[in-house]
């Protein structure tokens, strides 16, 4: 199975078949990367924690492989405001979180959120499990290829408050990079493009996939950004 069409309790499936070659590096990170190479922040031993899963999606744009983000809308709870990948809590629809219900509803939240068509999303991989200490999520970060691009927006505003596409060229660029200081003390990469500054969980696993892949270019560390408390 090539595609992940169905996000109603139907089989999902992951297929490295037929991806383009640049993707390669990406498929290999996946393959290899250890989660503690990923983040210090690995899910409770316990098994607490709210499992939901984000669908990290590569696509070509003009200017080459892309990556699909949106911006929270401010008005919510949870991270309000912050760029990240489409995603969410499973619901109990979405099946096993230990099995695909991940995949599920990461496809089933970026069609709620983007307006994305899943039918043109070929899921290839999966990484480790991550934690959230700040929200309590357990999240299944899940890999696409965009093979065939659908239109995108702002479905519910409430909910986002825009949805946009980085190239990766912009991701890699020494100019675009730093490092967020939030007054907690916590510092983490960060991105500044598309006039957002993509910091957090999202900047923290876009930093770790660009090394593992090989495609990071040299960046100056101690330039940095600074976080008010309300982020």
């Amino acid at each position: 199975m090539t595609r992940a069409s169905n996000t109603q309790g139907g089989a999902v499936a992951l297929s490295k078949e037929g991806l383009p070659a640049w993707l390669d590096p990406v498929v290999h990170a996946v393959e290899t990367v250890q989660p503690l190479q990923l983040s210090r922040f690995l899910p409770p031993e316990n098994g607490a924690g709210r499992q939901s899963a984000v669908l990290i999606l590569f696509g070509e744009g003009e200017r080459g492989p892309e990556l699909l983000l949106m911006e929270r809308a401010s008005s919510l709870r949870s991270h309000p405001g912050q760029p990240s990948f489409p995603g969410g809590a499973l619901d109990p629809q979405d099946g096993d979180p230990h099995g695909d219900g991940p995949l599920r509803a990461a496809l089933r939240e970026a069609e709620e959120e983007t307006g994305l068509d899943p039918a043109g999303v070929q899921l290839f991989g999966v990484l480790p499990k991550l934690y959230i200490p700040v929200s309590g999520f357990v999240v299944t970060p899940v890999l696409g290829w965009w093979r065939e691009p659908s239109p995108v927006g702002v479905v519910d505003p409430a909910e986002t408050a825009r949805v946009f596409t980085v190239p990766v060229a912009d991701l890699t660029d020494a100019d675009n990079r730093a490092m967020a200081l939030h007054p907690s003390g916590h510092r983490g990469p960060a991105f500044l493009v598309e006039s957002a500054l993509v910091w957090g969980f999202t900047a923290g696993v876009i930093d770790r996939l660009l090394h593992f892949a090989g495609w990071e270019r040299p960046w100056d560390r101690e330039k940095q950004v600074p976080l008010d408390w309300r982020s």
